[in-house]
């Protein structure tokens, strides 16, 4: 890393996709500025490997910005108040909806490109489709089913105002719905990391794969699919996206094909050489309503733009993730 390397922010930067990110700018040489709290170990250790230019915490972003944000060239806004449980509105409004508005205005008086995160979880139950139309009509399609997947939609449509109307907008931007991503480095997030973990953890402690039972007619028990994602395509994608500026709008971050949560579980048994062993729980009553079914994420609008790498099969991920992190002594990236 040298002064005359590029410096990008990461908000967001010692979580999950965030670090991952990090890890990755890194190995290109460049100036990182990681914004995010640093009151937790478990985001701590996620950086631990990395050399940073600076670390900067998020209530005082925007004062660092004007005091040193003419150094940055470029932003990935991947900080957000990310639980798909809470019921906090004004606190997950505020943060995902707030903060990415003022980044967005911010961006535009620098002329420097910004990269957000959206989420898979604005198409609601799915009834819309997973079409990545990001025109302000297809928008207003979708109905998320929590706080969360509401922000994160919400920005997203103000974005197509913006655009559509003409207004001024960050010399490149691009906005990523995020599906189901497992990788290294989510051990921080409890019970909202994906089923990896958690399916290893309980085989590891000599216990069965544990998955939830179907209460919807058209699927079986763990047959309930998901577009899960590697972390390492969800970041080849930000970066391929940083290195083509002329590419700008929302687009889907999953691999276009659903997978069930028993698929998972077996994938993880075999990285551990291990026959399967699964067994099912009623879905907890205070998420049942809004439980997610299915979800598979149309490609073609990135693919059109470009985007040529294959997407890491489930069965590749899940037996690089245990191999290489999870049975390891340390599994953080």
């Amino acid at each position: 890393m040298s002064e005359s390397s590029p410096t990008y922010l990461v908000t967001g930067g010692a979580g999950f996709i965030g670090s991952n990110l990090v890890a990755a700018l890194a190995e290109r040489q460049a100036r990182i500025v990681v914004c995010d709290y640093d009151d937790d170990a478990g985001r701590r250790r996620n950086l631990a490997k990395r050399e940073l230019a600076d670390w900067v915490t998020p209530p005082n972003l925007f004062a660092y910005l004007h005091g040193r944000g003419n150094a940055i060239d470029g932003v990935f806004h991947l900080g957000a108040v990310s639980s798909t449980v809470t019921t906090d509105w004004e606190l997950v409004v505020h943060q995902n909806y707030g903060v990415s508005l003022r980044l967005w205005d911010w961006c535009v008086g620098k002329e420097i490109p910004l990269i957000y995160a959206s989420s898979a979880a604005t198409y609601g139950g799915g009834e819309a489709g997973f079409d990545d139309d990001g025109s302000a009509e297809g928008l207003a399609k979708l109905t998320p089913l929590n706080p969360y997947g509401w922000s994160k939609h919400i920005f997203d449509r103000k974005v197509a105002e913006m655009t559509g109307n003409g207004e001024p907008a960050p010399r490149q931007w691009a906005g990523l719905k995020f599906f189901n991503v497992y990788g290294p480095n989510e051990y921080h997030k409890g019970g909202q990391r994906s089923v990896v973990p958690q399916i290893y953890e309980r085989i590891a402690g000599g216990g069965p794969a544990r998955l939830f039972k179907s209460h919807h007619p058209d699927y079986a028990d763990g047959g309930q699919l998901r577009d899960f994602i590697w972390v390492e395509d969800c970041v080849d994608v930000m970066l391929w996206l940083l290195d083509h500026p002329a590419v700008n709008g929302l687009f889907n971050c999953g691999t276009g094909r659903a997978r069930s949560f028993e698929d998972v579980a077996v994938a993880v048994f075999k990285a551990l050489g291990k026959n399967a062993d699964i067994e099912y729980v009623p879905t907890p009553e205070n998420i049942r309503d809004k439980y997610q079914y299915f979800t598979e994420a149309r490609m073609e609008r990135l693919l059109a733009a470009g985007y040529d790498k294959t997407f890491t099969a489930l069965e590749d991920g899940v037996r690089q993730y245990v191999r290489d992190y999870l049975i390891q002594d340390d599994p953080f990236k």
